[in-house]
């Protein structure tokens, strides 16, 4: 029986990780330590709010003195570290913001967790979720492992890259055991609608420009987030302590491709007549420093541990589009920020 601080797990990866382990593991305690940014959201979670092993705090994990109290409190056996400032665009605007909460969150969590755990570190486990981000831009050919080396780019693939650090520095000088994966792009229900593919489908339903960076050409490999919170349950469980796991889709698009399939398909989701909304596409300036490719080689996972991706990036979006078209209440919102009253009148505070 594990009692698990899951952090973040209001936000988009957070909360389909939180469904997952309260519906899969009745006899674990999962507490949902989330600050409930504008990406962290309980309607994310109303399906499982009630549930017994289940237990929701508001709070921030650079609150040092709060993490110890927690800490103290519940008697955590395990971390699973999801918070995090994720959006690159945001971290140009605002780098300082995400080296708060990656970086010194990351560090008062370790910290907290030696402190509470005192050396006794068996059937404990600190996993730490990043990016492929780390790993910086690749060429046209080629592939991340988990042996490339750290070449971040912006200062959100900068503030993981140095959160990765410290994790396996906590392993290297106290022992701490600890677990760490590097996912690529996720894309699925839930998703926040300043990403690409919610942003682009929220566009589309409401006929608004679908923004393009540059010509479009940049490349990512595409991750369904249900396939991605399953191989954080096989790593969780299975995996080696002190060892880093690449997690991939083994889908790679460019952005002007992957627009131009979610206008395909929502024209026929939508009826309206074929190519209507790729008249939506627009194209603006680049982003700064933006990554030309990423692109995952998870063999290690593979191997060590079974885990392959269930869904082609064809059939996900489908799911992910028709998730969005069902749940126009939602994305509406979360586009106005309704979503808080919602939480306050759920958990006062």
């Amino acid at each position: 029986m594990h009692t698990i601080l899951l952090t973040g797990g209001a936000g988009f990866i957070g909360s389909h990780l939180t469904r997952l382990f309260v519906r899969k593991y009745a006899n674990y305690k999962i507490v949902n330590l989330d600050k409930l940014t504008y990406a962290g959201n309980l309607e994310n979670l109303r399906d499982i709010e009630n549930e017994p092993n289940y237990q929701f705090i508001k709070g921030d994990i650079t609150d040092l003195e709060l993490l110890r109290k927690l800490f103290a409190e519940y008697k955590f056996t395990a971390v699973l570290h999801c918070a995090a400032e994720s959006h690159v665009d945001r971290s140009i605007t605002d780098p300082l913001a995400f080296i708060n909460t990656n970086v010194l969150g990351t560090a008062s969590l370790l910290q907290a967790a030696k402190e509470a755990w005192s050396g006794e570190f068996e059937n404990k486990i600190f996993y730490h979720i990043s990016t492929d981000e780390v790993y910086g831009s690749l060429g046209e050919t080629g592939f991340f492992t988990e042996e490339t080396a750290y070449d971040p780019r912006s200062p959100y693939s900068a503030s993981k890259a140095s959160s990765d650090h410290i994790v396996r520095a906590f392993y290297h000088t106290y022992k701490m055991p600890v677990k760490i994966s590097n996912c690529s792009n996720n894309y699925g229900p839930y998703h926040f609608p300043e990403k690409l593919i919610p942003l682009c489908i929220h566009n589309i339903i409401n006929n608004k420009p679908l923004p393009i960076y540059g010509k479009g050409e940049n490349v990512r490999d595409w991750l369904y987030v249900e396939d991605h919170v399953k191989a954080i349950d096989v790593v969780f469980h299975n995996g080696k302590i002190g060892e880093t796991y690449n997690i991939g889709g083994h889908n790679e698009w460019t952005n002007i491709s992957l627009v131009k399939e979610l206008c395909r398909q929502m024209d026929g989701k939508l009826g309206r007549e074929k190519g209507s909304s790729e008249k939506l596409i627009t194209y603006v300036t680049d982003r700064a420093g933006h990554d030309l490719r990423y692109a995952i080689d998870a063999t290690k996972l593979k191997d060590e541990l079974g885990w392959t991706p269930s869904l082609q990036f064809e059939e996900g979006i489908s799911k992910t589009i028709d998730w969005y078209l069902a749940n126009a209440e939602w994305l509406k919102h979360v586009t106005s920020g309704d979503y808080q009253k919602y939480y306050n009148s759920q958990y006062r505070s």
